[in-house]
This record gives C-alpha cells, sequence and structure tokens, in this order.
C-alpha cells in the first residue's frame, strides 16, 4: 500500500477524483438549489390553483352553505387547508331614497366594503356573524383559519394576492371579486414539508451521479494510469537486466505489449534499445580487440620461449622457462575469453583450494626472495581452503599481492602470508617489514601507481574485484608483527555465511620467525 501511494497510477487517480468532484460540484450544487427552489414554486402555484377553484362559485353565490361544500370538494379544503372570507352581505351599497324601503343601510361597525371581515369569524348556519360586536351585515368565514385579519383585510383592501408566513407553513391569501363592489379573500395553508417534498430525494439523486461520475473516473484514470506504469516499468526491468549482464534484452516499442503506451515512453524505449545495440557493439570491439593485442603477444613469447630453452640447466634456468610457459597460458587464456561472447560465459564459476594455490605462488616467489635475502613464512595453508574462484584467477591476484611486496620494499625485507579458512570465508593476509601504506585509500584506487617505471596501479583493483566477486573485501593496514604494510583478502566461501571477524596472525610450525 505504501508502494501504491508513491506511485504514478495512485497519481493520476488523485489528480481524477479531484477534477471529477470539482465539476460534479460546480453542476450539482446549482442543480440541487434549482430543483429545491422548484419544489417551492410547485407548492406555491398548487395552492394558487386551489383558490382559483372557488373563483366561480364565489362568482355564483355567497351563500355559506354552497361555499363550504364548494370548499369540501377541492383537495386543499378537504385537508383543512383553506379557508373563505366572505364579505359582509351588503357592503358598499345604500338606500335610494333617504334609506326608504328596498334599501339595505351599513351597520355601525361594519368592515369597510370591499374588504373581508377580520378573520376568527365563523358561519352559525343561518348567515348571521358569529363575532360578538359584529352587525348583521358582518361577513363570515369558512373553514380553519391561519393568517391575520390585518393580512386578510390587507389582500382584500389591495386586490392582489400574497403570502404570509404563518405557524407551520405559509397562508396565501388570494382576493376573489364577488361582484363589482365586493371582495371575498381565500386562504390556502402550504406547509412547510410541502415546501421541500422531493428535494432530499433529488439530493440522493444527485450525490449518487457525482459518486458514479467519480468512480468512473477512478477506473479511466486507473487504466491509463496501468498502461502507463507498465510501460515504465518494462522500461526498468529491461534496465536492470542489461545492468547485469543480458545484453540481450530489449523493450518492445510495437505490438500488444507497447499498444497504449505514451510517446515519450516509447522514445525512450527506443532510445534504450539503441543504447544496448551500441553496448553489444563496443563489447564486441573490445573483445577483438583485447584478443589482437594479445595475439601480438604470441612473437615475442615465442623468441623468450626459444632464448629460455637454450639457458641450459639451472634453477634460474627453469624458473625462466616457467614463468614463460605461465605467461603463454595467460596469453591463451585471454584470447579465448576474449573470442567467446558474453551468452557463452559459464554460468557456474569453478571453484578451486585456495590453499594450494597459495602454496604454489609463495614456492615460485620463495627463489626470488632467497636471491634478495627475504625472510619468509607461510602459515595455515596446510588445510584445504575451497573458494568459488578460478585457479588462474587466484594465482594472478596472490601474485599481485607478493609482487607488490617485492615491488615496494627494499632487498632483505621479510615477508608473511597467512591463510585462515572458516565455514564461510577463507582470508589471506599478506605482511611485510617495509614502511607501509602512506595513503591506503589511494592505494586502492585504480590507476593509482606509485611503484616507480612499469608500475600501472591495477594490482590491488584487480584483487579488489576479485574479492568482491566472492562477496568479500580487501583492506589495507599496518601489520602488527613486522610493523610494515599488511594486506587482508577475504574470500567468501559460501554465499550464506557470516562475515569472520579480523583473522589474527598465526604461526606455523618451523617458521623463519619462530622464537
Amino acid at each position: 500500500m505504501r508502494r501504491l501511494r508513491h506511485s504514478l497510477r495512485w497519481a493520476l487517480i488523485k489528480a481524477a477524483v479531484a477534477g471529477t468532484t470539482m465539476v460534479a460540484l460546480a453542476f450539482l450544487i446549482p442543480l440541487g438549489l434549482m430543483v429545491q427552489q422548484t419544489a417551492r414554486d410547485r407548492a406555491f402555484t398548487a395552492a394558487e390553483r386551489q383558490a382559483a377553484a372557488l373563483g366561480p362559485a364565489l362568482a355564483i353565490t355567497t351563500d355559506q352553505d354552497a361555499i363550504a361544500r364548494a370548499v369540501a370538494s377541492t383537495d386543499a379544503g378537504a385537508q383543512g387547508r383553506m379557508a373563505v372570507h366572505l364579505p359582509p352581505a351588503g357592503a358598499g351599497t345604500q338606500s335610494g331614497a333617504g334609506g326608504g324601503a328596498g334599501g339595505v343601510a351599513s351597520a355601525p361597525g361594519a368592515t369597510a366594503p370591499g374588504v373581508a371581515a377580520p378573520a376568527g369569524k365563523v358561519s352559525d348556519g343561518s348567515g348571521a356573524a358569529a363575532a360578538a360586536g359584529s352587525g348583521p351585515s358582518a361577513g363570515a368565514t369558512i373553514g380553519e383559519v391561519r393568517a391575520l385579519a390585518a393580512d386578510v383585510a390587507s389582500a382584500g383592501g389591495q386586490g392582489r394576492s400574497f403570502t404570509v408566513e404563518v405557524p407551520g407553513g405559509y397562508a396565501l391569501l388570494q382576493p376573489v371579486a364577488v361582484d363589482t363592489a365586493r371582495t371575498a379573500v381565500v386562504e390556502v395553508f402550504v406547509a412547510d414539508g410541502d415546501l421541500t417534498r422531493g428535494v432530499a430525494t433529488a439530493w440522493q439523486v444527485l450525490s449518487g451521479v457525482a459518486l458514479g461520475l467519480v468512480a468512473v473516473s477512478v477506473l479511466v484514470a486507473d487504466r491509463m494510469g496501468a498502461r502507463i506504469v507498465g510501460s515504465a516499468r518494462r522500461l526498468a526491468a529491461a534496465a536492470r537486466s542489461l545492468g547485469a549482464g543480458d545484453l540481450a534484452v530489449r523493450v518492445p516499442v510495437d505490438g500488444k505489449q507497447a499498444a497504449g503506451s505514451p510517446e515519450e515512453l516509447r522514445e525512450a524505449g527506443h532510445a534504450f534499445n539503441a543504447m544496448a545495440d551500441r553496448v553489444v557493439q563496443l563489447l564486441a570491439a573490445e573483445r577483438e580487440l583485447a584478443a589482437d593485442l594479445s595475439h601480438r603477444l604470441r612473437t615475442p613469447l615465442t623468441v623468450l620461449r626459444l632464448n629460455a630453452a637454450s639457458l641450459g640447466e639451472g634453477d634460474a634456468a627453469d624458473a625462466t622457462r616457467h614463468a614463460v610457459a605461465q605467461l603463454e597460458r595467460e596469453v591463451d587464456q585471454i584470447i579465448r575469453s576474449a573470442r567467446r561472447a558474453p551468452e557463452d560465459a559459464p554460468a557456474v564459476t569453478v571453484g578451486c583450494d585456495a590453499a594450494e594455490v597459495i602454496r604454489e605462488r609463495v614456492g615460485f616467489w620463495s627463489a626470488l626472495a632467497e636471491d634478495e635475502g627475504r625472510r619468509w613464512q607461510l602459515a595455515g595453508a596446510d588445510r584445504e581452503a575451497p573458494v568459488p574462484v578460478q585457479r588462474g584467477d587466484l594465482a594472478a591476484a596472490v601474485d599481485a599481492l607478493l609482487g607488490n611486496v617485492f615491488r615496494h620494499t627494499g632487498v632483505g625485507t621479510a615477508f608473511s602470508v597467512d591463510v585462515l579458512a572458516t565455514g564461510s570465508s577463507v582470508i589471506v593476509l599478506v605482511g611485510d617489514a617495509g614502511p607501509g601504506f602512506t595513503d591506503p585509500e589511494a592505494a586502492l584506487k585504480r590507476g593509482e601507481g606509485h611503484g616507480g617505471e612499469g608500475s600501472t596501479g591495477l594490482g590491488l583493483d584487480i584483487v579488489r574485484k576479485l574479492a568482491e566477486a566472492t562477496g568479500g573485501d580487501l583492506a589495507l593496514g599496518r601489520s602488527a608483527v613486522l610493523g610494515g604494510a599488511e594486506i587482508r583478502l577475504r574470500l567468501r566461501s559460501r554465499p550464506d555465511g557470516t562475515v569472520p571477524a579480523r583473522a589474527g596472525r598465526r604461526r606455523g610450525r618451523g617458521s623463519l620467525f619462530a622464537r
């Protein structure tokens, strides 16, 4: 999971979620508010239709029984949400001759012409006002009243409809002209629940749509990211394989595997394949050059072998002939290795007995040590010490270590070679009584040769690479016994072994330094 959080696919998913969420909110919030406003308008429009349904009945009659039946026939009236405020009978008319017969005079305290009676007046069934203190011409009210009398009077006086807030909702006051001089007011109650009916469901649907859009965008982003990440991982895997020595690896830039890959990654794949081809060409040229240069050494080696054959008998002649034969073997090995393609190289390294190789090489250098008056000792090489290194490579490494002693110390300087074999490693200690290393770090740098003319500075680097190839190491220090330089070569004898501690100096029986 931690790896996913830092991957390209996760970044694309987060970008898709952020972008889709912003777009969804930008569209769905206004749409939800519009749905809420539509529900409110729908409730008031329905109330207006209910009020308008009483217009024809009021235009025909103001009889309370007839109006009550008309109110009961509507949905709002059946639910107890409608009331009708009737105008007083004869409001706005006077007698034709000083109040003579046939004229109806306005009762004292009656409502002004064209204005409905105050709220709270209900019909008594005979047309007379039930409110105390009202005259016989006072208007009646049918149904359940919720609006204030002042609001009802204002609606009737102004002749226009409006809504007022009442407990539990709103009341729509709709004036209806009964005749040319009188106006009734129809009151329709709109509950708060009617104003929000269906809004919650709409918000849920919109939220589900938003979540669906986000899920789809995440799925699309993940699929796109999978293609991009797949191409990048194939490129990284090919780079690792090339670094591990597989020169035949290439990145697919065409076909089904490369389908859907970005153009930039395809260009990177083409560049990688071109680089791999160039590496193969350079290695082939290097092998050919090494083989050619090694082959050019055959002529002088032939001359040396002929000259060595004419030296006659003796230790020096035998040593010279042995050195020439070994040099020829090394040159032949270089030519064979250079001619062999990397894919033909053996997968398993053949090991050898380090103790046997060290005994042989120390014996070879002992003749020169006796000629120069150098005391030497070899300890710990009497037991078998197998290591996963080719015999020739280990012999070259030991020759490099002993050659440094003869090159960097004066004639007569003593040296020693100790071998310590454990269950996981083989340690070779080469010490001398010379001045030691002035700069151990510089001595390990490739090409940093300070041994005078002919020194290339490659000897210790070759030994270090041999040790690291087995999982071991090479360390430089000062000899605790001889006081000069000491080189510790540690070869890992098995992959699962532990790293042993620094080996102490061992003295073999019959050592030249034994006291």
